[in-house]
């Protein structure tokens, strides 16, 4: 039992991270319509962000509780560069086909990428004072890292602060309006730019905020980008891209699945994500929750 309960925490602990980036990716399709290549790179950057002011607090003598606060400031890193790439490289090729929009993208996961490197050079960084401040707890007879429910935590309020700003406030009426009918909103007098600007620094945030909150519990290295594009493209084919509650859903899919392949079958874990995946475009092409 204690053992089943270990599992499930694990599962909800990868789910909370797996989330925020897919629900960045779908935010940033649904009122933009890009499919953003560069986001697992936007991830990327949130972590070593986040590691590297860890490691200039305590070096500054910042007692290692208080590092729990450069999460978000991490984060917020990843939006500001969201705010800077959107009008400057994306925003001309809104009206192109979406073979530029991809190429575009890619390019700038592939910049994004050698920018971490000169920033940071290729040796992994870590935020371990961040998980070594918090206690361990015991769930049954074993042992279990009190951060790990925090990051669960955040990944439950983060869902259900996305869902009141999407569908309870006028911010929210503006992206699910700019999403149906940019050409009419812009009519009606909205300022379609600051919104599409606004959702894919939300987006960016969204995922930094992942790489944020995982980097105490691993390191952040070159490439993990890419990793979790992967792994967020497959949420939200499960889910179903441009869907909220896909993306929340497709997230504890995977995770389950993945926390449960890497416990009894390591060896083919990642081609039953492929294939669940490939079963449900066969059955709804968009997702289970994803529309035409």
């Amino acid at each position: 039992m204690s053992i089943l309960i270990i599992q499930i925490l694990n599962s909800l602990f990868y789910a909370s991270v797996l989330f925020l980036i897919a629900a960045g990716l779908s935010l940033i399709f649904g009122v933009m319509r890009i499919v953003n290549m560069a986001h697992g790179t936007f991830y990327a950057v949130g972590a070593f962000a986040t590691a590297w002011l860890v490691g200039r607090a305590i070096a500054a003598g910042v007692p290692a509780g208080w590092t729990f606060l450069l999460i978000p400031l991490g984060a917020a890193a990843v939006a500001l560069l969201g705010i800077i790439v959107e009008p400057l490289l994306l925003r001309p090729f809104y009206r192109r086909a979406e073979e530029y929009q991809l190429l575009v993208t890619f390019g700038l996961l592939l910049i994004l990428e050698d920018v971490i490197r000169f920033l940071w050079g290729g040796l992994p960084l870590s935020a371990d004072p961040i998980m070594d401040a918090l206690p361990i707890i015991r769930v049954g007879g074993i042992v279990y890292p009190a951060y790990n429910l925090v990051v669960i935590g955040v990944g439950i309020a983060a869902a259900l602060l996305l869902w009141i700003v999407i569908y309870r406030t006028k911010f929210g009426v503006l992206l699910r309006a700019t999403s149906q009918d940019r050409r009419m909103a812009s009519a009606l007098g909205l300022n379609v730019g600051l919104v599409y600007v606004s959702a894919f620094a939300i987006g960016c945030f969204m995922a930094g905020l992942g790489g944020a909150i995982i980097v105490p519990t691993q390191a952040a290295v070159l490439g993990m980008g890419i990793d979790a594009l992967i792994l967020a493209f497959v949420v939200v084919v499960i889910g179903g891209l441009g869907s909220l509650q896909g993306a929340l859903v497709g997230a504890l899919i995977v995770s389950f699945v993945r926390t449960a392949g890497i416990q009894f079958f390591p060896e083919i874990e990642l081609a039953v994500l492929y294939l669940i995946a490939a079963l449900v475009l066969l059955v709804k092409p968009t997702g289970l929750f994803g529309s035409a």
